[in-house]
């Protein structure tokens, strides 16, 4: 059947909710298109899938693939999709997309159109758009190859709901590894536990500069916590230690795009930029009135964050 093949990311035996945007993505598209889950708990979480509207869900619940190592992932995919006859892989440009789309591109000897922010058909022909030189230009560009694999911006592609009905569930069978596996070692995964919500997916972010120095949780989490928002960081922060590596927002960091950004001692470089440019308000606290973030903010407070920030949360905790 050509259509498009949906991989779900997986977490503690459900899906992520990136995996909804590379649903949409597929919905967008049109025509038929089917959701695999591969991975430890892939039989339960085939069963929340198959009320989005797939042509079918296929869970791979194999012990061979119980912990991600994309030398074991891949094969069995690629299996998949040539058993499938499907045209089309699509996948949510996070982590666990990045990783296993370019080796499913070789092996499959496909095109690869990466972390897109649109597509379209002009004249038969599907183009996707996706942001090049630190998103200061977008292009697009067109797969010539029978199969094409495609990951998606969470951020750009508004997660698809829940459209009843039932799918039917197929149990797919694990194809073995690359001879690659064998040199690699699956050691372990530590997550961390906040309160606050993932910053990949939160509605409102708040993000802080190297400015902040010592003082980057005093200052940053009284507000994020004033907002319900999760917390990021420019790279300077985290180069500097101020920040944990994992709060990073920018090109070489997180891609976000929350209904609110409050960028808080921020400078604006385009490395910063490139990866929360796409968010719907932007407000800037920054005590340098010529800093570039004021160039792409919505609102905009030329004062000493040190000064601003508390008088800030005050108002907020006093209205609350």
């Amino acid at each position: 059947m050509a259509g498009t093949l949906v991989i779900a990311e997986l977490e503690g035996g459900k899906s992520r909710s990136t995996t909804f945007s590379a649903i949409a993505f597929a919905k967008q598209v049109g025509g038929s298109f089917a959701i695999l889950a591969i991975g430890p708990g892939a039989a339960n979480a085939a069963k929340d899938l198959a009320g989005f509207g797939a042509a079918k869900v296929i869970a791979v619940d194999d012990p061979a693939v119980k912990d991600y190592v994309v030398e074991r992932f891949a094969p069995t995919v690629a299996k998949i999709v040539k058993d499938g006859g499907f045209d089309t892989v699509a996948v949510t440009a996070s982590s666990f997309g990045k990783d296993l789309a370019p080796r499913l591109a070789a092996k499959l000897g496909a095109g690869y159109a990466p972390d897109i922010n649109a597509v379209t058909v002009d004249g038969g022909k599907r183009l996707y758009r996706r942001p090049t030189y630190a998103g200061n230009a977008l292009s697009w560009l067109e797969i010539a190859t029978p199969i094409q694999i495609v990951s998606v911006r969470q951020t750009e592609f508004p997660a698809a709901t829940a459209s009843g009905g039932a799918s039917p569930v197929e149990t797919g069978a694990y194809a073995g590894p690359d001879a690659a596996a064998s040199q690699v070692e699956f050691v372990k995964v530590e997550v961390g536990k906040s309160e606050r919500p993932d910053l990949g997916e939160a509605r409102v972010v708040v993000s802080g500069g190297r400015s902040l120095k010592e003082q980057f949780k005093q200052v940053l989490e009284p507000l994020a916590d004033a907002l319900g928002a999760a917390v990021g960081a420019s790279r300077a922060a985290c180069d500097a230690g101020y920040a944990a590596p994992e709060l990073q927002v920018g090109q070489t960091g997180r891609t976000v795009a929350p209904q609110l950004y409050v960028a808080v001692g921020i400078s604006g470089a385009i490395q910063h930029i490139a990866g929360m440019k796409g968010s719907k308000v932007i407000v800037a606290i920054n005590k340098d009135p010529d800093a570039p973030i004021f160039q792409i903010s919505d609102y905009g407070l030329v004062q000493d964050l040190f000064v601003a920030v508390p008088e800030l949360v005050k108002e907020l905790k006093a209205q609350s």
